[in-house]
């Protein structure tokens, strides 16, 4: 969870949101809880009726009782409907407010994560793929939401009817709710240890849905040179070779998730036979009554989706610190102006010196160039020429500050180029690629 911390930030921003949110959680709770005491109580009722009805066989007034019987049965079930078509309203605000501030909270992500593209220096480009870039903002950024978004709605739900609902259990008959209770320990191991390995196998997922998005990306952007060349039989085995290792990887994640949904309903209905079992036989010592039975079962299978969804919250949560891990790198690597003073803004009417300026780039370590040294003077006019790689390029990257020189020093109107700033200098140079 430590890497989805950076996102704190963005809960605070929206809490009006959060807070609505868990407040109609907690009251759709309410009315998700209060089914189960009305069940019990029409259990109790039909009982007596029951009893009552034997009682008075033969004294008249059976008929009497019958309706009144069929009155309060159409009254009980009047008041769970009512009770589900409330909880339905406030589930329906719940996902109006926490699935709508994940939404505001990508939309921010997706911008400060763009302007932080756009502020990173050139040299941080050309050791990174476009594909990998692109999957930070789409894919990465997409895993994100839904931990914002509905794994943190299914948890709050979770813990709040968990706080809820297991305390009024024990209040009804602790040893009854302690059977019900018992498979949670081993559910709770269960998720802890398929979360493990859920998060280091979608982080190896990621990795290669990168790499694969960066091929297909470079194969696109140069498809005419590979038409040209007649490479398209390369290239298709080249992404069938990746795909295959990315459908190894997926299916790995989803055999995980495919065995933990399975154990869970196996561990809830275990609940429901010892809830039986062991009630049954409270029921026949007169120390509980049928109707607690059923509204143990009840509330044991209101625990179902959610306990449920713990688990697919959990793979959510998981791969959701895989991708935000991915995007903090980024945000975390050193703006250009972080590493080079901002400067003054200053006009740019001088001349140009380079003194024995030399620059070698990060990704291959060979030098473009190596003690360059010219004087331009206001008004003259220099032709460079070269031949492919003789440094052309880098010396037109060099004067727009797209890099900073290895060696030597660029001076401007006297002035080492550093003391400009650095969007007044780029907005006064014409560059034409």
């Amino acid at each position: 969870m430590k890497p989805l911390a950076y996102l704190n930030r963005y809960l605070w921003k929206y809490r009006g949101y959060l807070i609505l949110g868990t407040l109609f959680i907690v009251v759709a709770n309410v009315f998700s809880l209060a089914p189960g005491i009305v069940v019990r109580e029409a259990f109790e009722m039909v009982e007596t009726h029951v009893l009552r009805y034997r009682a008075s066989k033969g004294l008249g007034g059976q008929s009497s009782m019958y309706a009144l019987f069929a009155k309060q049965l159409l009254w009980y079930g009047g008041l769970i409907i009512a009770m589900a078509l409330l909880r339905g309203v406030f589930m329906f605000l719940m996902r109006q407010t926490i699935i709508v501030m994940s939404r505001h909270i990508e939309y921010d992500l997706k911008n400060e994560l763009y302007r932080k593209y756009q502020a990173l220096p050139m040299a941080f480009y050309s050791r990174q793929h476009t594909g990998d870039l692109l999957a930070r903002l789409s894919e990465d950024i997409g895993r994100v939401r839904m931990y914002v978004g509905p794994a943190l709605m299914y948890g709050i739900s979770l813990l709040t009817l968990l706080a809820m609902l297991v305390p009024f259990m024990f209040v009804i008959h602790f040893q009854l709710a302690l059977y019900a209770l018992l498979p949670l320990p081993i559910l709770s191991i269960s998720v802890y240890l398929v979360s493990y390995w859920i998060y280091h196998r979608s982080e190896r997922l990621q990795k290669q849905l990168a790499q694969l998005s960066t091929f297909v990306q470079e194969t696109f952007s140069g498809i005419r040179v590979l038409k040209i060349f007649a490479r398209e039989t390369f290239f298709a085995q080249g992404f069938a070779d990746k795909s295959r290792i990315y459908r190894k990887y997926a299916i790995s994640v989803t055999r995980l998730e495919a065995l933990f949904f399975p154990t869970m309903l196996f561990l809830i209905g275990l609940s429901t036979v010892l809830v039986i079992y062991v009630g049954a036989q409270y029921v026949m010592a007169g120390t509980l009554s049928i109707g607690h039975i059923a509204e143990f079962v009840i509330y044991i299978h209101m625990l179902t989706w959610p306990v449920t969804s713990l688990g697919w919250a959990t793979s959510l949560v998981q791969r959701a610190a895989a991708s935000q891990a991915r995007i903090n790198a980024f945000l975390q690597e050193p703006n250009h102006t972080d590493i080079i003073p901002v400067g003054r803004a200053l006009p740019l009417d001088g001349e140009w010196l380079f003194d024995a300026v030399g620059f070698a780039y990060q990704s291959n370590r060979q030098h473009a160039l190596q003690n360059i040294s010219f004087r331009i003077k206001a008004g003259e006019a220099l032709a460079v020429i070269g031949g492919v790689g003789s440094g052309k390029t880098t010396l037109s990257n060099l004067m727009c500050r797209l890099y900073e020189p290895s060696k030597g020093q660029i001076r401007l109107n006297q002035r080492p180029l550093t003391d400009y700033d650095l969007f007044h200098l780029r907005s006064q140079i014409g560059y034409v690629p």
